[in-house]
């Protein structure tokens, strides 16, 4: 193996331990374009224009990503956007 194709190899395998965790928000019958906006602000920090986005692409393509980063950012996100009656989880 040449230094090139090693140190190729390094670089993929740092990519894969550094590849970030996502909450997905599912659309649901139930909760209104305000709360889904009022809970993606509170819970991920969004401002209104990202939670009015995410709000929009929950509810004609049926999920959106609405946070990445490391699992244990995500865990009391996810339970805050579970607890307010969203239907979220992490992948």
């Amino acid at each position: 193996m040449s230094g090139q194709e090693k140190y190729q190899e390094e670089l993929d395998v740092d990519v894969l331990e550094q590849r970030e965790n996502e909450i997905i928000q599912y659309n649901d019958d139930v909760n209104t374009f305000d709360h889904v906006i009022s809970c993606l602000i509170a819970t991920c920090d969004h401002t209104p224009e990202q939670a009015e986005q995410c709000s929009l692409i929950v509810h004609y393509k049926g999920k959106c990503t609405v946070k990445t980063g490391p699992y244990e950012d995500l865990k009391p996100r996810c339970t805050k956007l579970l607890n307010a009656g969203l239907s979220a989880e992490i992948v």
